[in-house]
């Protein structure tokens, strides 16, 4: 599974400040009133060639009767337990409280490696006022600015050098494609793998959340070799109430991470809904293939062009990235569902394939030469050699002049000049342009 790295304290620290600068994104909402974060936000962050998942937790009070209070105490505690890592961060311009001793106190009892980070250090006055923090008794302890960046870097050092080595144990699976089986609670995701199996592998019930963790599950059959991953349903952040559910979100977002293609589930009877559209954008943003299955097709009342509709339906809403198979399953009926597999053997191809460099400038300059890039300024951009990246995933790198000069639109048409020579149906593609 993917690190998970938590960021915990009292409130009004500067947590979710902390947590939007290590994921480089204004995800938290930030604001001076104690309590703004009530929930777990969760999102993604890469330093030193580790890629992990960051947690920002509620305010920790201790002995409180509030219900707000007792959900963020027990919510931390959860965090605690999922992290490999834990970032207590406290604030230097209030000194060290009862509530941050109460923390220091959890943190100590348990096992995981904790960062102490004092926050706020932003002047020489606060930087000799932050000595007092060395009393909690933290061997790694850092001073930072979390508004400024000051001492980020530093934290992110300290934070990548304490993650587990993932060079432990060999994985007797290594090399065997991984699909992870996504998508909202109750959409058959449970049943869709126990149609695959033929046997009843997860619990099945008619309650959204009744998978509670994220399984592997090793299949062999005709002729195709796969690693199945049942996650938790990925359900909106308001509906999260309950801390077992949150835990199960986090590892299915783990899950995700660690798969080389997605299988989302999407149930017929419901449509499309903005939580698919989601999901389907955070396997896009981790470029990972994708499969799209349209479950419980057989409760369709249908007609002539039903499935043809519906597919241009879905393909209208998640463009610009709409060239993925879409394929109508019913995990029940087991309706194709083994016409599924086969195309995520395709997608994991296709996310693998590699192309000659010979091959690729070949085809790739002679259609720039036909279709140049707009000039900017009076000046001509001018593209004279493409490669792909030794990544995952297929990116690929156009060496020019003046690549900040050169336009979205003409990205674009790079990308889509790559997909209908190659065959790139449900993997997301990463195109640079760079200064030779």
């Amino acid at each position: 599974m993917a690190d998970v790295v938590a960021i915990v304290g009292r409130p009004n620290v500067g947590k979710s400040t902390l947590f939007n600068r290590l994921i480089g994104a204004r995800k938290a909402i930030i604001d001076n009133v104690s309590g703004v974060t009530r929930d777990r936000i969760y999102g993604f962050s890469e330093w030193n060639g580790r890629a992990f998942t960051v947690i920002d937790t509620g305010g920790f009070v201790t002995g409180s009767e509030d219900v707000f209070e007792k959900a963020i105490r027990d919510q931390v505690q959860l965090a605690i337990e999922e992290a490999d890592v834990i970032i207590f961060l406290t604030d230097t311009t209030t000194g060290i409280t009862d509530l941050d001793a109460d923390v220091a106190e959890l943190l100590r009892k348990g096992k995981k490696p904790v960062v102490l980070a004092v926050n706020k250090v932003d002047n020489n006055t606060r930087m000799l006022a932050a000595n007092e923090f060395w009393a909690l008794g933290f061997e790694n302890t850092i001073f930072l600015s979390s508004i400024t960046g000051s001492g980020s870097g530093e934290l992110l050092d300290l934070v990548t050098e304490l993650l587990p080595d993932s060079d432990g144990e060999e994985d007797p699976y290594e090399g065997i494609p991984r699909l992870a089986i996504i998508g909202q609670p109750n959409v058959g995701k449970s049943s869709f793998i126990n149609s695959l199996l033929a046997k009843d592998r997860n619990i099945v019930t008619d309650i959204a959340g009744t998978t509670r963790d994220s399984i592997d599950s090793y299949y062999n059959k005709y002729g195709m070799e796969f690693i199945l991953i049942d996650t938790a349903g990925i359900r909106k952040k308001k509906k999260v109430h309950e801390d077992l559910e949150f835990y199960s979100v986090i590892r299915a977002v783990k899950a995700m991470e660690e798969a080389d293609v997605c299988l989302l589930l999407i149930d017929a009877t419901v449509g499309l809904e903005g939580q698919d559209l989601s999901i389907l954008s955070l396997v896009q943003r981790r470029k990972k293939g994708l499969v799209i299955l349209i479950n419980k097709w057989d409760l369709v009342d249908k007609e002539t062009n039903s499935a043809r509709d519906y597919e241009e339906m879905v393909k209208h809403k998640i463009s610009p990235f709409n060239d993925v198979p879409i394929l109508f399953v019913s995990a029940l009926e087991k309706q194709r569902i083994f016409k599924a597999l086969e195309k995520a053997k395709e997608v994991y191809v296709n996310r693998t394939q590699k192309i000659k460099t010979s091959e690729l400038n070949d085809l790739m300059l002679d259609i720039i030469s036909r279709n140049p890039p707009p000039s900017h300024r009076g000046r001509f951009i001018k593209i004279k050699y493409v490669t792909q990246l030794p990544t995952h995933y297929p990116s690929f790198a156009f060496f020019c002049n003046s690549p900040k000069h050169v336009r979205r639109d003409y990205r674009n048409f790079i990308e889509n000049q790559l997909r209908e020579n190659y065959n790139f149906t449900g993997v997301p593609i990463s195109v640079y342009f760079r200064e030779k």
